[in-house]
């Protein structure tokens, strides 16, 4: 509990309407898109501008007061959930478009500036912000600058770090400090962009982003492949690759969630189909015409029973939005969602599914999966409810080995994610008791009091593997 005159000091330097303590604002960001992760915090402060999110910084580094910024909550891995409570900063007043740069292509915005809002905002002009979140019409860039998130469109245009140039960030001890420029070219020391992109709020609070932009593409098709072999399908995407084509979207559904998808959105997904794939392509007309003629080829090829392309935007969007929201069809199966993003090879996702399948039996639990095909990011999901303690623990442990198995086939514990609180244990599994050491030692250089989003990526204990392999 913060002392009234700590409080009152906050309240002083963001204006006391600015600045929350009841207990249902408390409640109402003690947790995040997680399931089963949830901490009271002490304070929630919404600063102005950066003076003020430098002040706040100074005050909670005086009283050694935890802080988390946070953007929508939409975060899957309780990365923003106040793990020891303290002041949660939100970024409701910092919600501008600053500046559009159409002779650099840039666009400058506040943290607080929700992902698809400024999407369509530069798509006006002509331009393209290509990262694109499922949670794009509700999180800010902001959270998915923190994040470095992903989206659809990963395999061909990359993810939020491929199109931060500059950063605006305070530091722990309250500095204010300016990382990049609209610059095509910048080797002027460390790279303190790419640090502060995914540190997940441990290192610093960003307060303004430059985002690269590129041209919005003239032209899109988009296909719908349905196959009775999981294995086809996978093997469809690396023949796609193989074949020199980097399609806009190629996304992966199980029949599991095929069947819960169109059970709520009602599009005419086929339901005994083992697995489909959406894939879209963008760009000039002539080469998404020839782009996806071979992609075609290539379904038939690889035993894909039907394939149909959308008509029209509608029913483009109509599939994309599909996929979009499996998780949220899926939420509404039972009390509890559990969403994860392990990653492997593209070769590796046909074998990583049915290790899925098979973990999920092993533990008598519910998961579903989807995801990004082309670039091997899968989303299994567990269907589960929070009530039932033996339940949830079987779940843990399935997510555990599941985590171990794509770390062994050459993946990571998380492709877009994060790690937050939820997946801190596991952290080691991927990069090593060095790798490790390196960043322990990054953010006691950056954050020697651990007041920035403390509890999040480094665990007090690494978790037991589950399996044990030689090699």
């Amino acid at each position: 509990m913060l002392s009234p005159a700590i409080i009152q000091e906050f309240e002083q330097l963001c204006g006391k309407e600015n600045v929350q303590h009841s207990s249902a604002s408390k409640l109402a960001y003690s947790y995040d898109a997680t399931a089963n992760f949830q901490s009271l915090p002490d304070l929630i402060v919404s600063p102005r501008n950066t003076e003020e999110v430098s002040g706040i910084v100074k005050l909670c580094q005086k009283h050694e007061i935890p802080i988390v910024p946070r953007g929508s909550g939409t975060n899957l891995a309780a990365g923003t959930t106040p793990t020891m409570g303290g002041v949660v900063l939100l970024f409701r007043h910092m919600n501008q478009i600053l500046e559009l740069d159409e002779e650099n292509l840039t666009v400058t915005v506040q943290p607080g500036v929700i992902t698809d809002e400024m999407n369509a905002f530069v798509e006006e002009e002509g331009l393209f912000y290509p990262p694109d979140p499922s949670s794009g019409k509700i999180s800010t860039l902001g959270g998915n600058i923190s994040e470095n998130s992903g989206g659809l469109r990963g395999l061909k245009y990359g993810v939020t770090k491929d199109y931060v140039l500059a950063l605006e960030v305070v530091l722990p001890s309250g500095e204010v400090i300016r990382t990049g420029g609209k610059l095509a070219k910048d080797v002027a020391g460390y790279d303190l962009t790419s640090l502060m992109v995914g540190s997940e709020g441990t290192l610093g609070i960003v307060t303004e982003a430059i985002l690269k932009l590129v041209p919005k593409p003239t032209h899109n098709e988009t296909l719908l492949a349905v196959f009775d072999s999981l294995e086809k399908a996978a093997e469809t995407v690396s023949a796609i690759i193989a074949a020199k084509i980097i399609p806009a979207t190629l996304e992966f559904m199980d029949q599991g969630t095929i069947q819960v998808v169109e059970g709520y959105k009602q599009i005419g997904l086929p339901l005994d189909a083992e697995a489909i794939l959406l894939i879209e392509q963008d760009g000039p007309e002539e080469v998404v015409g020839s782009d996806m003629a071979t992609v075609l080829t290539i379904c038939e090829q690889y035993g894909a029973r039907e394939i149909s392309k959308a008509k029209n935007e509608q029913e483009a969007e109509d599939l994309r939005r599909a996929r979009k929201d499996a998780l949220s069809c899926l939420a509404q199966l039972t009390p509890t969602t559990m969403l994860e993003d392990a990653t492997v090879p593209r070769s590796e996702i046909a074998p990583m599914v049915r290790e899925i399948i098979r973990i999920a039996e092993k533990y008598d639990v519910r998961i579903h999966t989807f995801g990004h095909a082309g670039d091997g990011n899968l989303h299994p999901t567990a269907v589960t409810d929070a009530r039932d303690e033996d339940e949830m623990k079987r779940v843990e442990e399935a997510f555990a080995e599941i985590f171990e198995t794509a770390v062994n086939m050459g993946g990571t514990i998380t492709g877009e994610h994060g790690v937050g609180e939820m997946k801190s244990s596991y952290l080691e599994w991927k990069v090593g008791p060095g790798g490790l050491a390196v960043m322990r030692g990054i953010k006691q250089a950056i954050d020697p009091n651990n007041i920035m989003n403390p509890g999040k990526m480094f665990a007090k204990s690494t978790r037991k593997r589950v399996v044990v392999h030689n090699g």
